[in-house]
Parts: C-alpha cells; structure tokens; sequence
C-alpha cells in the first residue's frame, strides 16, 4: 500500500505538503507545479486514500445514504442508483442502499445510516412526485432524487415533465401529424398534468386542434384497448404522444387492426424509453428518455458539494440528458433528451434529439 510518506520522499516534499494536496487543501498553500507533481506522481504510484484515516481526520465516514422507495426493484429506474454509484466512487464515497416502504420502516432505515455515520442522503422515489422530506433528515445534508421536495428544504432533481410532453408533440407535428392525440393515464400524477400542458402548449404554437375528443386517459387491459380503439374510430389521430411506453402497445395493436403502417400513417412517441416495450416493437418505438442515470449522478454532485463546499467541484460529464448546474438553486428540472428509433416520419435512423425549445 502507497503511502504518503513515500509520495513525499519521491516528489522532495513534506508530508504535510503531500497531505495538503491529497485532501484537496492546497490552494494557495502549495504552487500550483509541486501540488500538480504531487498528483501525477500519488497517480503514477497507485495511491489510495485510506479511508479509516480519513474519518479519524475530517469526522467524515466517507458513505452516503440512499433510502428509496420501491427504485432498488424498479428495473429502468434502478439506473438512479448507478448514477449515484458512479459519481460517488469519484470522491472515494460508498452508497449504502436501503429500500423502504415509505412508512414505519422509512424511519427505522433512516435512523440505521445515522447509526453507520453517514455524511449524507438521496432520498429518491420511484416516479416524480411531491414529497415532504422525512423530519429526520431535515438536519442532516440531503437531497430528493425523481421528486420535488414540497417546502423546499433541500435541493431536488426531477424530470422536466412539461418539456416532456412538448418535445414529444412537436416531433410528432414535425413529422407531419395534424390530428394529435394523447393516451394518458388514469392514475393522479402530478408528471401527467404538467406532460399534458407541454402536448396543449406545442399544438396551439402550431395552430392545431387542442380539443378534448382527442385526450383518452386510460388504465391497463382490456379497458385501455376499448379506449384506443373508440379514439382511432371517433377522431382518426395521425399522431399519438403517449404518457409512457407501455400505453403505446395499445396503438400498436389498433394500427394493425386498421391496416395502418406506424411511422407513415400513424406517428408515435412515447415516454420512458423501456427496454422490453420501446426496442422490441416494430418499428421501434421514438420515446423521451427519462434521466434516471443523470439524476441519482447528479444528486450525489450536489449531496457532496453540501457535506464539503470547500472541496473543487469536478466537471460534470456529457450525458444525454445535459446535467443542470450544481449551483441552481431549490428545485431542479431536467431537460429529458428524445431518442429516435422508427416510429414516426422523421425517424428514418436511430438518432439523438437534443430537445430545445
């Protein structure tokens, strides 16, 4: 194991230089030419913080708490946590992960990291939604991941719902479709009323129809395909922005049905970019990707610039979903990226949309 006394004895310096620099202290204690030495050599050698040392020394454990709600067995959302993973392995953090039911075991999970020393939490939910931080974590560094935190306690990272359902509907008028549905959900989502504002806005900017005869909101089964069936026969859509990937099975089903080519004589687009629905479909499926991977990396970022605000911020990396600054205050929206694969007019290749409005 390398340690500091060698860094030092290699570069000429003290130890208490090489600690400097090592720990991220350095600035305006150390030139800029022996900390940048210091670096190049600790890299050279394979050095590792030892992190029992460093708790002793910063009365920080070096692990972060992600307590989340049914996203450990969520399959696409399960990408939340590699995000978090990936950005807290950057700092020589480890997630530790409890999954919870949002109730009496939320509390008991909670206060099992405190036991462990943690020096911060994710709190992240399974889908986009209000929420009120859990009064044990309202004194401790924290962040909402895939939520918005209701009284603004703490920093959160959401999806963009609004441009969501906007990106979706123009691309959808971009490929030509004049008569826009949308199939919803059922369900009382705050992510369905702000996508269906984005789907309205889109076709007034357009000059096309808004009219409610061309909204379904439907369930799951046979249900949902008798509702799809009546809005292909009562308005005759040429265009469908669906609330997620899963509703567009539906549409699938009734184009061929009718006879009718997807992605020449119906245009669609849907929401989650799942894996199962959106590639196995055929053609398949153009879909706005929620950013998953982008939030939970994204949340530990700003998790770690709350527990040491003095320590440099890394460059954030290039991902689909353009990561918002670290520095934006309350809660954050993320601008979701649109991935082309077949299902519409415009969609000849599989391409990346940047979504701009």
């Amino acid at each position: 194991m390398i340690t500091m006394k060698q860094i030092a004895e290699r570069t000429g310096v003290s130890v208490s230089t090489v600690s400097l620099v090592l720990n991220g202290r350095d600035k305006g204690r150390v030139k800029s030419e022996i900390a940048r030495k210091v670096r190049n050599t600790a890299k050279t050698l394979g050095y590792r913080p030892n992190p029992m040392a460093r708790s002793l020394r910063t009365s920080k454990t070096g692990m972060l708490g992600f307590i989340s709600e049914e996203v450990a067995t969520t399959p696409y959302a399960g990408a939340i946590i590699q995000g978090a993973q990936d950005a807290a392995a950057e700092r020589g953090y480890v997630l530790l992960t409890v999954s919870t039911d949002g109730g009496i075991r939320e509390s008991e999970q909670i206060q099992a990291l405190k036991r462990y020393g943690v020096d911060g939490f994710l709190f992240a939910k399974m889908y986009d939604q209000n929420v009120d931080l859990p009064q044990a974590l309202r004194s401790c560094p924290a962040v909402v991941v895939n939520a918005v935190e209701r009284a603004n306690r703490c920093p959160s990272i959401a999806p963009d719902e609004f441009l969501i359902g906007y990106d979706a509907t123009r691309h959808l008028i971009e490929s030509g479709s004049r008569r826009v549905a949308y199939l919803g959900t059922t369900q009382d989502l705050p992510a369905q009323e702000d996508r269906m504002r984005g789907y309205q806005t889109a076709l007034k900017e357009a000059g096309l129809p808004a009219s409610q005869a061309l909204i379904r909101l439907v369930g799951f089964n046979q249900e949902a395909m008798d509702q799809t069936n009546d809005l292909m026969d009562d308005q005759h859509p040429d265009g469908v922005f669906c609330f997620n990937d899963s509703r567009s099975f539906y549409l699938y089903q009734a184009a061929a049905a009718r006879h009718l080519v997807i992605g020449r004589d119906l245009n669609l687009v849907g929401v989650d970019n799942h894996q199962v629905v959106a590639e196995t479909s055929a053609p398949p499926l153009t879909t706005v990707e929620l950013p998953h991977y982008e939030m939970g990396f994204w949340a530990v970022r700003r998790l770690l610039a709350q527990i040491n605000p003095r320590r440099g911020a890394l460059p954030l990396p290039d991902t689909r979903a353009v990561l918002p600054p670290l520095d934006q205050a309350g809660g954050v929206r993320i601008h979701c990226a649109l991935i082309r694969k077949g299902s519409t007019r415009l969609d000849a290749t599989s391409d990346l949309v940047p979504a701009s409005r």
